[in-house]
């Protein structure tokens, strides 16, 4: 039987939002308010040249750096491509293995030459549905910053061709480690449009987003600004008390073997490594996804400097998710961020 996994809570939220009409739904918007160029990426996976590239393909999920992998992106292909007054949003597929292509959704402010850009990415099992809302996407560039959204690995339309049991969970070091490789071969793509300021970068990370923020920028330094909201992690503990594993599937998720493949992906040995980047760290503490043991563990393990913010209940979490400034923290910090000179004569040379 399909199992039915527990939405992520701020996947959740966001829902209500739309909902109560603090992000409008499509069908609140507009008509005509954008021109699509080409079909839906939805429609389904776009036939891709060059998927010789994957003859040689490797991965090894046990590192977070693509240093003992061998991934070789196909060329992108725009799939849809809106033109609103304010802003661009396009919808490219990228892959970079077989059988797993990506839909990326790229926003990009009208007002801003070469903007730095935030990377969003949603616990899972959360969808892509959010960033062709055209009020929200607004939201995503209020402070002339450009966003990146996408799903994890085994998430959304990436989850398909696999028997039920293999799911996030079950198959833990994959979901992470591919999803890990997949920022950095994001990062790649954006640098190579030439459109975005990749010196100046930033991820929102929720729950097992969190999770993947914090290993990619362990090992990217293109990623100057981190915002987690109630990252997984603590792996022995979280497996054991979360309400996400099943109860018919923890022992074999708490097996050493299982653990030992996790261990080096496990948030709680590289959160020092973040260094002297702005860090925001939310927590719920009422929610019970993480278990609290593991959620303080993740806390004293975060940089000295990290911020740290508690909501005391859901009110007060849907309060700030729904209210137009959840997420101006990381976009003004990444606009903070001081461009190299190479990029700022670049964009120079382009404006």
């Amino acid at each position: 039987m399909k199992r039915r996994p527990m939405a992520s809570f701020m996947s959740v939220l966001m829902g209500f939002s739309l909902l109560m009409g603090c992000v409008p739904s499509r069908a609140q918007q507009s008509s005509g308010a954008a021109t699509a160029q080409a079909l839906p990426a939805e429609a389904g996976p776009v036939v891709n040249d060059g998927i010789d590239s994957f003859a040689t393909y490797k991965e090894d999920w046990s590192s977070l750096s693509l240093a003992g992998s061998n991934l070789h992106a196909l060329t992108p292909v725009v799939g849809e491509k809106d033109n609103y007054p304010d802003f661009t949003r396009e919808i490219v597929e990228v892959a970079w293995r077989p059988g797993d292509p990506i839909y990326l959704y790229v926003m990009l402010p009208k007002q801003v030459k070469h903007p730095p850009a935030v990377l969003y990415l949603y616990s899972y099992p959360s969808e892509t549905d959010r960033f062709r809302d055209e009020n929200f996407s607004r939201l995503l560039m209020r402070n002339g910053t450009a966003a990146i959204g996408f799903v994890s690995a085994l998430t959304g339309h990436r989850y398909h061709d696999r028997p039920m049991k293999e799911w996030f969970i079950s198959e833990l070091e994959e979901s992470v480690g591919t999803s890990v490789h997949d920022v950095q071969m994001i990062l790649n793509y954006l640098t190579a449009r030439g459109d975005i300021d990749t010196d100046r970068i930033g991820m929102f990370g929720d729950g097992s987003g969190g999770t993947i923020a914090i290993l990619a920028a362990a090992v990217d330094s293109r990623i100057k600004v981190l915002d987690l909201l109630e990252p997984w992690g603590d792996w022995p503990d979280w497996l054991a008390k979360s309400v996400l594993v099943p109860e018919e599937e923890r022992a074999a998720c708490l097996k050493p073997e299982f653990l030992q493949r996790v261990e080096p992906l496990d948030p709680l040995r590289w959160a020092s490594q973040l260094g002297s980047r702005a860090v925001r760290l939310q927590l719920a503490p009422y929610e019970t996804l993480t278990p609290s043991s593991a959620r303080a563990r993740l806390e004293k393990a975060m940089p000295p400097k990290v911020e740290i913010v508690r909501y005391e209940n859901s009110q007060a979490l849907f309060h700030a998710a729904s209210s137009g400034q959840f997420f101006d923290w990381i976009q003004l910090r990444v606009r903070s961020v001081a461009s190299s000179p190479e990029a700022a004569v670049n964009a120079m040379r382009r404006d």
